[in-house]
This record gives C-alpha cells, structure tokens and sequence, in this order.
C-alpha cells in the first residue's frame, strides 16, 4: 500500500485530521467518509488512486476519529457545517477544482456542497450507497447502533462488534478488519474500547430533520458527472430513489453492486475500475 502523510488543519476555527495520499500530484479527488466512521475507511482506493498520479484526501469529519470533537455539536454536527469544514480544507489546500467520493455521509456533503458553496468547483460526484432521500428506517437503525456505542473490555471484542454491524460492507480481509478496528478505536476512562466518535453527531438526525431531503439540490446538479454505486441489498438508498437519481438532475449513472448491503467498503477492483471511470469522464 501506498505511503501516506497524517496531517492537520485548522477549519472554521476546528481542528480536522487528513490523510494525503501521492501529496502534490496530479488531479485532487477528496474522499469522506461515512457517519460513524473515520478517512481511514479509504485506504484502499486512496492508495489505487494515488498510483495513478492523484492526490487523494481523505478528512475525518469533526467528531470522529482524530478530528476534534465539536464544543457545539446542536450547531455543528450537520450538512451546513461538514460543507464549511470542506470548504476551508480545500481553501487552505490551494486545490480550486477537484473530484469528490463521499460514502453515505460523505456522498450528502459532497451533494450539498456540489449545490452551494463548491458549485463549479467538483468534476464528478461519486455517491456510494446514498441519494437525496433515506429510507426512513435505515435511518433508525443507523441512530439506534451510532448514538448509544457500545464499550468492550478487549479490542478483539469491539472487531467482533464492528464485524457485525458493519458486515453490509462486503469482503473485507481479516488485515482490513483489523485496520478498520484499529483505526477506529478509542479507550475510555475506565480502561473499555468503544468506536472512535463523539456520541453527540447522531444530534443530526435531531436538529436537522431534513438534512438528507436533497431532490432540489439533486435537480440543480444537471452536467455534472455523477455515479451512485448501491449495494444490492442496502436498506438506506430505496430502489425506487436509485431509478428517480438515473431520470432526473444529472441523471446519474447507478450501478448495483453485487455482495454489499449499505455501503460498499471501495476496497476491490471491481469497484476501482468503476471510480476510475467517472474520473476519466471529468478529467
């Protein structure tokens, strides 16, 4: 796997952890993560992209991982500030226009800033099991296992854990869920693991209702090149959402991927050779 630099900037006054990948090379793709998770996620298409001659960076949103966790998480923790943060990382990066692969989360704060503040500035759009509309009880199961993690005496015992709720996913290797586990890991006062982010981001679905109700910035993407990738039994991007994102806005192309529930973890290359092809389609 590829090298790469853990870095640190400071973005509307907090501090969010990256890591870069093939550092000031070629065309830039920002890859983010989804909810409950941290950039780490990205690993193995940062690493294929980054040895083709991108540079790929990959945040981890305030509140997870190593970013700093939010003083105000009613204000922060949702769409409108994740697109501030996104802003100032690019800003202070010196990258004016750039590709953007967002799983879940990710995918909705590159719609959003794709419709707003970064209009003209993303080439493609890759959204990876996400739409402008939830499945509302997707959404309650994502609230019920993120807002109330669970703790464990033994890192092994949180692998476990991470191994069941996230076996949507796909193939994963028993390295890749060892890093994952690793990589989104933290230890609490008394001596327990729990999953590396702040309780509090489940706030979203709370102080911004409507936060994932997109269709109208869906409807104003029209020419950008967009590729939504659903995992063929994902419970959170309804079929009937997927077929409306093909006939209206950019009319996206959606393709199913085989194995996958919500999300598919980007870490084959079946799934590399569909990034690299929307890529081609903005370059």
């Amino acid at each position: 796997m590829n090298d790469f630099q853990s870095r640190y900037l400071s973005c509307e006054g907090r501090e969010v952890h990256f890591t870069e990948w093939g550092a000031a090379r070629g065309e830039v793709v920002i890859a983010w993560h989804g909810l409950a998770r941290t950039g780490r996620d990205m690993d193995e298409v940062a690493a294929h992209l980054a040895s083709r001659g991108y540079r790929v960076i990959c945040p981890d949103t305030i509140g997870r991982g190593l970013s700093q966790w939010s003083p105000q998480p009613a204000e922060e923790y949702g769409l409108r500030f994740y697109v501030k943060l996104a802003v100032a990382l690019v800003d202070q990066l010196g990258v004016d226009r750039f590709h953007w692969i967002g799983t879940s989360m990710g995918g909705a704060i590159g719609l959003r800033a794709a419709a707003t503040s970064l209009r003209g500035r993303i080439r493609t759009l890759l959204l990876n099991d996400i739409g402008p509309r939830l499945a509302p009880p997707a959404v309650e199961r994502i609230r019920g296992y993120a807002g109330q993690p669970p703790a464990f005496a033994t890192v092994t015992e949180l692998e476990r854990y991470f191994r069941t709720v996230y076996e949507p996913y796909g193939l994963l290797t028993d390295a890749q869920w060892r890093r994952l586990t690793e990589t989104s890991t933290r230890r609490l006062p008394d001596g327990r693991v729990t999953p590396h982010y702040d309780p509090a981001m489940v706030q979203q679905f709370v102080n911004y209702p409507t936060d994932y109700d997109q269709w109208e910035a869906w409807d104003s993407l029209t020419g950008l090149p967009v590729m939504c990738l659903r995992g063929a039994t994902s419970d959170l991007l309804e079929p009937e959402v997927a077929q409306a994102m093909r006939e209206r806005g950019p009319r996206a192309e959606v393709i199913e991927i085989a194995g996958c529930g919500h999300a598919p973890a980007l870490n084959v290359p079946a799934h590399f050779e569909l990034v690299d092809r929307l890529l081609a389609a903005g370059a």
